[in-house]
């Protein structure tokens, strides 16, 4: 991915009438398959200066696929009357230096830390080995197993790496579905004694937490579901996944 940034001067006559253009030209700016995603901000100190961000899938797709595109034209209808107020329009790659801050909690603070997670597996395997659907995959389970699981959704949901660097993180977890045949109903029936347990030991039950918290076990579930069967060749050296608030980019098979 690109990502393009157009800086504006804008006098204060014109800033109103400059946002609502803006407002307009994004229509075809969000219906065209080569823009990800797009803000246009304007400066606190400085309120005739925006700064106009637009990530695109390849600098290519934007100056080939979106201008020679259907999208372009009305896009470009919109903003055309402020061309002269661009200082400056040029595409910039990404770094390593990328992170989140602390103002929004992790899942795994939300949740309410280990002790939540420990709690959530304690109750959850004691459904899995009464239960006669998924009950049979864990005959014989460790004793630890489920404390090894809290380890894993805690890591996942942004708690410490204990998973990674006591268990051997995603390797580990990836053999550990390897040629088990997970059947579908077996899958289905491990979500719900999942989100049982989860409402037994009171996790939080807030819709934004709940949805995120679904989110992954769909995800990874039908990942071991998929890693299972016979013959799966699954990457093994993947890295861990850390689960936030949002939602989990399209899948893209390799071509």
């Amino acid at each position: 991915m690109i990502i393009e940034y157009v800086r504006y001067r804008i006098a204060e006559p014109d800033r109103e009438a400059f946002e609502a253009a803006y407002a307009r030209a994004a229509v075809p700016l969000a219906a065209a398959p080569e823009c990800v995603d797009f803000e246009l901000a304007g400066c606190a100190e400085d309120p005739g200066a925006y700064i106009l961000r637009i990530t695109w899938t390849s600098e290519k797709a934007h100056l080939e696929g979106f201008r020679g595109g259907p999208h372009f034209p009305p896009f470009i209808a919109e903003v055309r009357p402020y061309a002269e107020a661009i200082e400056e329009m040029r595409h910039y790659k990404r770094t390593p230096v990328v992170g989140a801050g602390s103002a929004v909690p992790t899942l795994y603070d939300w949740a309410g830390g280990a002790e939540a997670f420990d709690r959530l597996t304690v109750a959850f395997y004691a459904k899995v080995l009464a239960d006669d659907v998924v009950g049979p995959l864990f005959a014989g389970m460790d004793p630890e197993h489920p404390a090894h699981v809290a380890l894993w959704l805690a890591e996942v949901f942004g708690g410490p790496n204990r998973y990674s660097t006591e268990r051997g993180g995603y390797h580990h977890m990836v053999g550990q579905h390897l040629g088990k045949s997970i059947t579908e109903p077996q899958r289905r029936r491990w979500i719900n004694l999942l989100l049982d347990a989860a409402d037994e030991v009171e996790l939080p039950a807030d819709p934004e937490f709940r949805a995120a918290f679904v989110s992954y076990v769909e995800w990874g579930t039908r990942l071991a579901l998929a890693n299972s069967q016979p013959g799966a060749r699954p990457p093994l050296h993947a890295p861990m996944p850390h689960w936030g608030w949002g939602v989990a980019p399209p899948y893209r098979p390799a071509s």
